[in-house]
């Protein structure tokens, strides 16, 4: 058996659910890097990132570099004198880092390697309708989410499922995993397998406002897939003409409603309890939604104060 000494490495709450499994199953965490505290609100007060949070009440030693390469990062890391590196929803390591430990430094991904590799797998697996995804543990090297496979776990997307459930399935499975690596590592059994290379292998695009936006022209399911994938966040989102407004809107919860009709692509359709925009071969009926500057809300209480003239449409 190894005598570990490891370095956990993340940011937001999807890394917390590892580190407190390693912290509960009395892992010897000897340092956690996180990011920097940023500004946040209209005071701008330092907010500090989830795994800060959690590695404080744990009583873990925390180091928020601003720059890996940096000479004095280098040797604060280098006084931990671990043996093993963890990675989970953190940023691009350097060689000089990855390198250090002798057990080596490895990620969790949450998706099934090789595809989705980038930044938003979770959120891309939904809007591209994949029925499957997972988490998988690999070793890093030099590429992004190229190194060599030690261990994946996969499980079904449901087909109303959001990107804000499908996280957290995967934020408990992938804790799992990692633990089953570490363990796999201490025991002296780890088996690596180098990652497939074809030609179709799907990207996990990092999100903009631009592949974020709604195509009313795109096929039903293409639409309620990007709203479901984009939903809590950062949304789908589309603008709305209704008269003289012409507002931007996020939806963040809809149906389907597949059925022949004549309207034009785009239109808005509204009466006191619905409302939904004409696709082909149907309609996508808004359930939950938010306007600029307003609360989010479900629809009723939406169209309660707000009305839709006949020749509203979505762009």
């Amino acid at each position: 058996m190894k005598d570990l000494r490891i370095v956990f490495m993340g940011t937001p709450d999807f890394a917390v659910a590892t580190l407190k499994a390693l912290v509960e199953d009395r892992y010897n965490i000897v340092g956690v890097i996180t990011a920097p505290d940023k500004p946040a609100g209209r005071g701008r007060k330092l907010n500090e990132s989830a795994v800060k949070i959690y590695a404080k009440e744990a009583n873990l030693k925390v180091l928020q570099p601003t720059n890996l390469k940096h000479d004095d990062f280098l040797n604060e890391l280098k006084a931990l004198n671990a043996n093993l590196q963890i990675v989970v929803a953190f940023r691009m390591l350097p060689k000089v880092v990855w390198q250090m430990p002798k057990y080596g430094t490895f990620n969790l991904h949450a998706s099934l390697l090789p595809n989705y590799r980038g930044a938003a797998p979770i959120n891309w697996a939904i809007i591209n309708g994949e029925t499957k995804t997972g988490v998988s543990t690999f070793f890093i090297d030099e590429k992004i989410d190229t190194g060599d496979m030690i261990l994946q776990e996969d499980i079904d997307i449901e087909p109303d499922e959001n990107v804000g459930s499908l996280h957290d399935k995967l934020m408990h499975i992938g804790s799992t995993l990692v633990l089953k690596t570490v363990n796999e590592i201490k025991k002296g059994e780890v088996k690596t397998t180098p990652q497939k290379t074809t030609a179709n292998i799907r990207t996990a695009y990092k999100l903009n406002k631009d592949n974020c936006k709604i195509d009313w022209n795109e096929s039903i399911d293409n639409i309620y897939n990007k709203i479901r994938g984009l939903s809590p966040y950062p949304a789908a989102w589309c603008t709305f003409i209704n008269g003289e407004d012409r507002l931007d809107v996020k939806i963040y919860q809809a149906e389907k409603e597949i059925t022949p009709h004549a309207e034009h692509i785009g239109t808005i359709i509204s009466n006191k309890k619905v409302l939904k925009v004409a696709v082909t071969n149907g309609y996508i009926i808004i359930n939950e939604i938010k306007l600029p500057g307003k609360r989010t809300m479900d629809i009723k209480s939406l169209l309660n104060g707000y009305a839709f003239k006949e020749n509203a449409k979505a762009l």
